[in-house]
């Protein structure tokens, strides 16, 4: 196995200018960084992650907290947005250490035993208990979604309040007045899951600033229970013409029971979901969707976590802003 002594002597340097050249501790001239890093590539050489870390006080590894609540609904997008942390964790040449608890006391020895030098946390609730803790470690902590109280932490989502104003206003575009959400499952809603209230909250304001009848159904993702809520909502709405749907494992389910009832998607009822457009474009009817850019949340999140190891930076809030994508199953109500 190479070692710094063999790098060296092939680059023709001193072995404290290879470890310079790994640990960017002091500059090093452009020709010899370029002969130094062909002997590294030559050579195979691998520095050791431990002395790594002494050497520059840096682990090159991120923690992703990931609580196995997350992965029980909305599976799909919660690992899409995994898939973009770890994309981008690759390319700045940061491992990811995933932490599947929520337990607070985890996530402070995560950061206390310097195993990681950032934090990106998910499933973030309206008031979350991790919070405090977060805020008194010396690592960056982003946050995938918003609390009521950022508490001088960084956040990274998409604008879910926009999103559910988006769903309302266009579909009374097409002349829609009486509208249902079937949106994220009861637990989501009662634990206060940043999305899934955010959403909530700009539907029924936009709803009741055009004075469009409505209602807010939790929707889970079995069959049965997505027949359940499309009746629930047919029957809280009288004359219900359109559906959004925020909740992209029952779609299936939702689709499913409109075909049985005998309703037609959009010529009895419109249909708009929020989901990753990736993830409905493989149902069997096309569905118009406000894109959840997943992947794109994740690779922010880590862009985020980098800049504030390498500089001091002020705590932001980067909501990104919804896009709509109209593929059909939205259009003007059937005649009453």
């Amino acid at each position: 196995m190479a070692t710094i002594a063999d790098v060296a002597k092939l680059a023709g340097v001193s072995s404290s200018t290879v470890s310079y050249v790994l640990s960017g501790k002091r500059p090093i001239s452009g020709p010899t960084r370029t002969r130094v890093e062909r002997a590294i590539r030559e050579l195979g050489f691998s520095p050791h992650a431990g002395a790594r870390a002494l050497a520059t006080n840096q682990t090159n590894v991120l923690g992703l907290v990931v609580p196995l609540r997350a992965l029980e609904t909305n599976s799909a997008t919660v690992m899409e947005i995994v898939a973009g942390v770890l994309a981008a964790a690759r390319e700045h040449g940061d491992d990811v250490l995933v932490l599947t608890d929520e337990d607070v006391a985890d996530v402070h020895r995560l950061a206390a035993g310097s195993r990681v030098d950032a934090l990106i946390l998910m499933d973030i609730e309206r008031h979350d208990p991790r919070l405090p803790v977060l805020a008194a470690l010396r690592q960056p902590s982003i946050l995938i979604g918003v609390p009521s109280d950022t508490q001088g932490l960084s956040c990274v989502d998409l604008d879910f309040t926009a999103a559910g104003r988006l769903a309302v206003r266009h579909l009374t575009e097409h002349g829609h007045t009486r509208i249902a959400l079937l949106g994220a499952g009861e637990a989501a809603v009662a634990r206060s899951a940043n999305y899934a209230v955010r959403i909530i909250d700009g539907f029924r304001e936009e709803a009741g600033r055009l004075g469009v009848h409505h209602t807010v159904v939790p929707l889970e993702e079995s069959y049965p229970q997505a027949a359940a809520a499309v009746a629930r909502a047919r029957a809280e709405v009288d004359g219900l013409t359109a559906l959004v749907v925020h909740n992209e494992g029952a779609l299936p389910g939702v689709l499913d029971a409109l075909a049985r009832d005998g309703l037609r998607i959009p010529q009895d009822v419109s249909v708009l979901a929020v989901s990753p457009t990736r993830l409905a474009a493989h149902l069997p009817v096309p569905l118009s969707v406000i894109d959840v850019p997943a992947v794109e949340i994740g690779r922010t999140a880590v862009a985020m976590a980098v800049d504030r190891q390498q500089r001091p930076m002020a705590v932001e809030t980067r909501l990104l802003a919804p896009r709509l994508l109209e593929h059909g199953s939205c259009t003007a109500p059937p005649a009453r």
